[in-house]
C-alpha cells in the first residue's frame, strides 16, 4: 500500500531506511532512493520497469553538498549560481572518494547532479541528509507525472510513499547539460532554455536529430528513443484532426476532434510545457485512434516541449 504523506520528516525517515518515496520538484514529481544504498537504488529500476543502462539524476539540497560527490570547474559552478536551484543538471566527473552508488550513473564515471527549485524537494533533501536518486516517478518510457494523483495511478502498491507536494510549476524535466569530457553539449532540452546557459558559458553543442540512426550513448536520463508516451499513437505537427482522433492543442484549436485538450490557448510556452505531460495523459482514452499534437515554435522552452513530443511519437520497441 503506497502512504501519501504531507511531512517532509516522515517521507526522509522512509528514504534512510532504504525505501521508495516520490517527491514534487519543480520540473516532475521524482521517485526518490538514497543515492548511496545500492538495494535502494535498484528497487528503482525495478519499481519502474526501467533499463539499468540508463542513468539517474542526484539531488542535492545545495551546490557545495553537490560538489563533494563530481569535480566542478569553473562552468559548471558559474552554472549552479545562475541557474540553482532550478530545472538544470549537470552530468560531471565523480570523484574518487564519490559516495554515490555507481548504478545511479549506470557504472559511468560521471554523475547527472542538480539542486531542485521546490521548497518540498528542498525540505526533503535536508532532512534526508543523504543524496537523493531519482528519475520521474512512472513507468519507464510512459508520460511523466506532474501530480501526486499521475504518481499514485502508476506506481500504487510498488512504491512506500508519496510525499504531496502541489503540481509541478516547469512541467518538462530538466535541461541536461554534459560538461565532463571538455566541451559543453545539450544532451536534452530542458526547463533552462539553451540560450540562457550559453550567456553564462558560451556555444553549447547541440544533440543530433532523434531521427538520425541509432539512439546516442546513455550518459544521462531522458535520452531513450521512445519515451514519455501515451498509450495511443501520437502526430505530430498536425494541420487537421480526425472525428476519432484527440487534440493536444496550441493556440486556436482545429475543429473536428473527438476530445481536446488545450496546452495555452494564449501560445505562452511556459504555460504549455506546465500542461503537456497532464495533456497526454487526459487524451489517452481507450476507443479512440491516436492524438494529434499541434505544432509548437522551437523558440524559448519550444525545444523541450518539442523533444517530448517527438519522443512520446516514436513507436515502443
Amino acid at each position: 500500500m503506497t502512504a501519501l504523506l504531507d511531512d517532509p520528516l516522515d517521507a526522509a525517515a522512509l528514504l534512510r531506511a532504504g525505501a521508495l518515496v516520490a517527491f514534487a520538484t519543480e520540473t516532475v514529481y521524482g521517485l526518490g532512493a538514497d543515492a548511496r544504498n545500492g538495494k535502494a537504488v535498484a528497487a528503482i529500476f525495478e519499481a519502474k520497469g526501467r533499463p539499468h543502462f540508463n542513468p539517474l539524476i542526484c539531488h542535492f539540497p545545495d551546490a557545495e553538498s553537490a560538489w563533494a560527490e563530481v569535480r566542478a570547474d569553473a562552468r559548471a559552478r558559474a552554472l549552479a549560481a545562475a541557474f540553482w536551484p532550478g530545472p538544470l543538471t549537470l552530468v560531471l566527473p565523480r570523484r574518487a572518494d564519490c559516495r554515490i552508488d555507481l548504478l545511479a550513473g549506470a557504472g559511468l564515471d560521471t554523475l547527472a547532479v542538480r539542486v531542485p527549485a521546490h521548497e518540498g524537494a528542498l525540505a526533503l533533501l535536508r532532512a534526508a541528509a543523504t543524496p537523493i536518486a531519482a528519475p520521474s516517478a512512472n513507468r519507464s518510457g510512459r508520460v511523466s507525472p506532474t501530480s501526486a494523483a499521475h504518481v499514485m495511478q502508476e506506481l500504487s502498491g510498488r512504491i512506500a510513499a508519496i510525499l504531496e507536494g502541489g503540481e509541478c510549476a516547469v512541467g518538462v524535466e530538466s535541461t541536461v547539460l554534459d560538461l565532463a569530457r571538455g566541451g559543453a553539449a545539450l544532451l536534452r532540452p530542458g526547463g533552462v532554455p539553451v540560450e540562457a546557459i550559453e550567456a553564462v558559458i558560451g556555444p553549447v553543442g547541440r544533440p543530433l536529430p532523434l531521427h538520425a540512426g541509432a539512439a546516442p550513448t546513455l550518459r544521462s536520463p531522458g535520452m531513450m528513443l521512445s519515451h514519455y508516451a501515451p498509450s495511443l499513437p501520437l502526430r505530430l505537427e498536425a494541420q487537421s484532426v480526425a472525428p476519432d482522433e484527440a487534440l493536444l492543442a496550441f493556440g486556436a484549436p482545429l475543429p473536428g476532434a473527438a476530445l481536446s485538450y488545450q496546452l495555452s490557448e494564449g501560445r505562452d510556452l511556459r504555460e504549455a510545457a506546465s500542461r503537456l505531460f497532464a495533456g497526454l495523459r487526459a487524451l489517452d482514452q481507450p476507443g479512440l485512434a491516436g492524438i494529434a499534437a499541434m505544432p509548437v515554435p522551437g523558440d524559448g522552452l519550444g525545444p523541450a516541449i518539442r523533444d517530448r513530443l517527438a519522443r512520446a511519437a516514436e513507436p515502443r520497441k
